[in-house]
Parts: structure tokens; sequence; C-alpha cells
């Protein structure tokens, strides 16, 4: 092992170099050049611990004795820090993206495909989350019935003022078996990101929300466009769940799936995030 750079300057103070003999040599700076010798007492690099204490590191102190001036835990120094879970659900959302009669029934125009199969994987994925105290927000579309405020290209279907999620329709409400609770959150929005011309970001960030976990429909849009505008805002983390999100094929579903992984989004089944506290 190499040892340790020594200053370029004389000193009378003892440095403290990397050796590989349990008993490391303290330099000094004696007339023209410097002198190796043993300490009196063998310095320990790592300090003993029994398997119960908590790592710690320890700082030496520059002065003759090279005593510890510190024990401090080696997760407070690299900067985590210990969380129970309560603490870490607490600063976790669920976004519930589009799970709207519209988007859903297979009768509808709009409808994802495989919209309907995922359902019970989102019923349950609430109810978790509701179980951990994570923040529930509701993310659905409700358009003006003449189209005014919706995409260009989707203008056309609205033209008899009947068109897709429009307010108030049957078409816009939640699907059979959703159901905003007390303390959940509405957000309405009118594009394909939650967090376009909304609201979302400041509600995120006044209620502590540090993390993100999605699920709904449909994955190339909705699902996509919110989960990369939140990688771009820096959320700690995004998690998908794979099996609580649909697009209209699985082929569509799991090639956009890898697309958010290769961002760093989690992509967890249901039972691997249901199985988190366990």
């Amino acid at each position: 092992m190499a040892l340790a750079p020594l200053s370029p300057f004389p000193s009378t103070r003892p440095f403290l170099l990397l050796n590989p003999n349990p008993k490391p040599l303290i330099r000094t700076w004696r007339g023209a050049r410097y002198r190796d010798r043993a300490p009196s007492k063998a310095i320990s690099l790592v300090p003993r611990r029994t398997p119960t204490e908590p790592a710690t590191a320890t700082f030496l102190s520059s002065g003759r004795s090279g005593r510890p001036t510190a024990a401090i835990p080696a997760a407070q120094i690299s900067g985590e820090t210990v969380q129970s879970n309560a603490e870490k659900w607490s600063k976790t959302a669920m976004l519930v993206i589009d799970m709207q009669n519209d988007f859903i029934l297979p009768e509808s125009p709009m409808c994802v495909a495989g919209g309907q199969a995922i359902v019970p994987s989102v019923i349950q994925a609430i109810s978790v989350a509701r179980e951990r105290g994570i923040f529930v927000i509701w993310v659905v579309r409700e358009h003006d019935p003449l189209g005014r405020d919706v995409e260009l290209f989707r203008r056309h279907l609205y033209t008899d003022g009947k068109g897709p999620a429009t307010n108030g329709s049957k078409g816009a409400d939640l699907v059979d078996g959703l159901l905003i609770k007390e303390g959940d959150y509405k957000l309405v929005k009118t594009r394909f990101s939650a967090f376009c011309a909304t609201q979302l970001h400041s509600l995120l960030q006044t209620s502590g929300v540090k993390s993100l976990v999605v699920v709904g429909v449909q994955t190339p849009n909705c699902i996509r466009q919110t989960v990369f505008d939140a990688v771009s805002l820096d959320y700690q983390s995004v998690t998908v769940i794979v099996d609580a999100t649909a697009a209209a094929t699985p082929e569509i579903h799991l090639g956009n799936i890898r697309d958010m992984k290769n961002i760093g989004v989690a992509i967890p089944t249901l039972q691997e995030w249901c199985s988190l506290d366990a």
C-alpha cells in the first residue's frame, strides 16, 4: 500500500501514514531527512466494535497523540439518514392517472385495450397506499364540451359537444371500484403530463412529497409524459408499478416501461411493491 502524501514543508508534528504493517509508522522531520519509527503504542486505523454496535467512521487528530477526536455514524457521514417506513411513505404520493370510464370501458371509442385488466391491481395498489399513509392523487381529464381546451389533433371529436371525458359526463367518472376518499386529492389536466399547466408540482412541494408512485393508463402517453417530467423536476425517486399500468398492447406497454427504466425509474410488480415493508 502506498504511503500517504507528505507535506513539502518541514514540521515537527507527526503524520500518520498508511502502512500494511499493523503498527503504523510515524514519520517526523529530523535534521535533513525524514525518519520512520514505530509509535510507542499501536494506533488502530479501524476501531473495534461489537456486532450490535452501529458502524462508525473515526477521524484522527493531527496532534501527537493520534487519538480519535470524534466517532460519527457512517450513515450520517455518507449523507444518508435512517428513516422509518412511516417517514418514507409520508413523503410519497401515488398518482392514479386517467382511470375513467372513457379510457377503460370496452365500448368507449377512447378505450385503452389493456386498461380494464389492471383495475383490480390499481384498486389493490391504492388500498396499500392508504394503509401506508401515502398521499393519493387522482389525475383525471375533464374537457370543455366544445373541445376548446383539448389538444388540436383531438378537437374534431368534440364537434357535437359529446367528446371524451367532458365535464360532468359519465365518461369522465372514475371506473367502478375506484372512489375518491377523504384526504385524497383530485387533479384535472387537459394534456398528457399531469404536470403540464397544472398545480401538481406546487401541490407536491408544499406537501413535502419527494417520491412518486404511478399507476393507471396509458403507458406511452400520460404515464410516460408525467414520469419524464417528474424525473426532470428532480423528484428523489419515481416508481411505475408495471402491472398496475397499461397500454393498447403488451408490446407498447413493455417498450415504454423499458424507456422509463433507462432514465432511472423503478419498475416493480405490484407484489414486489406491496412487499417493500415486509
